[in-house]
């Protein structure tokens, strides 16, 4: 094992394992509040399902580097097709409900009065459904992109040299097509969401310099708040877009670019649930109690 690649394992373990844990403190304390009050809000539904599939997001991905790097016996034909399923899934959801949630906090913090807005704020829960009802369909086509792919490295076109490597070209590109089509659409609602709410948020501040009220006023905090979260989201959503299409592309023609692409993109699973504890009152509240809680514990031994 080199030098280079002991260094990324670390850096890659230890974005596993605070991914996983913050992932699944998002989803205890959502279920925990859930069995306790008997309802649970939509947006900690779609937190909490975005929390699982950050965290099978971050298990194929620490897979695919245990396989590759660590153990390519391991890595055969079937499980690596098994895991890229899996992580095709597993990355569909967690970047589409991250988007929603994006899309959830603009029709529920912004305020405009556009007819068209009010009716799409009334039915926002509606409006989240089919969005991420209506993206099922890249999903699928991208397991089709994937089976396709598994038949011809098994050998469909075996004996025809030149065929097997355009056919296989023409694979990695509808691959490379569907994920670029789906992640750009969801950065394009995300970045709209911005700017909306950002628009939104300085109708708001001349409302309230009007009335004297300043910056303190409560509905200011929250539309900062969203705006950090969903910027910080899209900063993450980039590195992971870049890092996973020089991956799609390139697959192992150069170690030090595998390792490199494959520690962005743990980044964005992991670091993303860490702004969005931070981002959110119940979960920071919970957050900051639990460290309260080992404090007292070690102060008491």
């Amino acid at each position: 094992m080199t030098l280079l690649l002991r260094i990324f394992s670390i850096l890659v373990m230890t974005e596993f394992a605070l991914g996983n844990i913050a992932n699944g403190f998002i989803a205890l304390v959502n279920c925990i509040d859930w069995l306790k009050t008997q309802k649970i809000s939509f947006t900690d539904q779609i937190l909490t399902a975005l929390a699982a599939s950050r965290i099978g997001l971050l298990w194929t991905t620490g897979l695919h580097w245990y396989g590759t790097l660590l153990n390519p016996t391991l890595y055969s034909s079937e499980v690596r097709t098994i895991a890229h399923i899996a992580w095709a899934v597993s990355s569909h959801f967690s970047v589409w409900l991250a988007t929603s949630l994006c899309i959830l906090y603009l029709l529920k913090i912004a305020n405009f009065s556009r007819p068209f807005f009010l009716c799409l704020k009334r039915k926002a829960e509606r409006v989240v459904l089919m969005i991420l009802l209506g993206s099922s369909v890249f999903l699928v086509c991208y397991v089709v992109v994937i089976g396709i792919d598994k038949i011809m490295y098994n050998g469909e076109y075996e004996g025809n040299i030149t065929r097997e490597t355009n056919s296989t070209s023409i694979v990695r590109l509808s691959s490379m097509t569907v994920f670029m089509l789906t992640h750009f659409i969801c950065f394009t609602v995300t970045m709209t969401a911005l700017l909306l709410l950002i628009f939104s948020l300085w109708k708001h501040l001349r409302k309230m310099q009007l009335s004297s009220t300043g910056s303190q006023d409560p509905s200011t905090k929250v539309y900062v708040r969203a705006i950090q979260t969903v910027i910080s989201f899209l900063l993450l959503f980039i590195f992971y877009i870049l890092a996973q299409s020089i991956l799609l592309w390139n697959s192992m023609k150069n170690n030090s670019v595998f390792m490199v692409c494959h520690f962005l993109s743990i980044l964005y699973p992991s670091n993303h649930a860490l702004i969005l504890i931070w981002g959110n009152k119940k979960l920071r509240q919970a957050f900051l109690s639990f460290l309260w809680q080992l404090r007292c514990l070690k102060e008491r031994k």
